[in-house]
């Protein structure tokens, strides 16, 4: 049986781009600006691609959330379990939602939302930071963001890091607390979407198979180089990163 070399190197790519995306999951975030793109080059559609990303994504994601769990905590007004409980319903609302949208409109919406995703992180990463207990919002206001930032996790994802540490500081949490809460609640909102993408029909297995063996090797070396690399010039990187996607889905579309 011949080889098929096209097929061969598109696997090596995604391969490449998902080690590239754990490691840059564990140093600052945005992976999944890598996955879906290398995802769409093996041939799938955007949903597609978006929903094995995800599935890809997710053991690295919960890894992170397990070792977060001593560290994080609820807001002064919301108990970490309601807030655990919001990230499930939303999650699950999102890909449900997900799964329901065609897959052209899905692709025509793909380029805002990565838009949107960028912007996001550029604005988490170098907009001024909330002082914790600043304007602090009040136990519903938080409830409804944390609710609507799961249901975009589980349509999407990219960005959420940045919106929860946003919502979380604003309700009353300090920089490192709001930073392992959004790390437990970014894996609770994508455990009910994965548990539901998975009897969806829409993973791709042996692509999702090889990312994931990717992205869980490239954890393991982001972790190493967590303090070895600088984490601004990798911000601006991701950013830079973001802004080619977004212009390359938007003449794609």
């Amino acid at each position: 049986m011949p080889i098929d070399h096209a097929a061969v190197l598109q696997m090596g790519l995604l391969f490449a781009a998902a080690l590239w995306a754990g490691a840059q999951n564990q140093l600052a975030g945005g992976g999944s600006f890598l996955t879906l793109p290398a995802l769409m080059l093996t041939g799938m559609d955007a949903r597609a691609a978006n929903i094995t990303s995800t599935v890809a994504l997710f053991p690295g994601q919960l890894t992170g959330g397990w070792y977060a769990r001593k560290l994080a905590t609820g807001t002064p007004s919301l108990s970490l379990r309601a807030l655990v409980l919001i990230s499930l319903v939303g999650g699950a609302a999102g890909a449900v939602l997900l799964l329901v949208t065609p897959s052209s409109f899905f692709a025509r919406l793909v380029p805002w939302l990565v838009l949107f995703a960028t912007a996001a992180f550029a604005w988490g990463s170098f907009g001024r930071k909330p002082a914790t207990g600043e304007s602090r919002l009040s136990p519903l206001l938080a409830g409804f963001l944390q609710f609507l930032i799961a249901i975009y996790g589980g349509y999407f994802g990219g960005g959420i890091g940045f919106l929860m540490l946003a919502a979380l500081t604003l309700s009353g949490l300090a920089m490192r607390a709001a930073g392992a809460t959004k790390n437990l609640l970014a894996g609770a909102m994508n455990l009910t979407a994965v548990a539901i993408f998975l009897f969806s029909g829409q993973v791709h297995w042996l692509p999702a198979a090889i990312a994931c063996a990717g992205a869980m090797l490239g954890s393991l070396v982001g972790a190493h180089m967590l303090h070895r690399v600088n984490e601004k010039a990798l911000r601006v990187c991701v950013v830079l990163i973001g802004v080619a996607l977004t212009i390359g889905l938007f003449l794609r579309a």
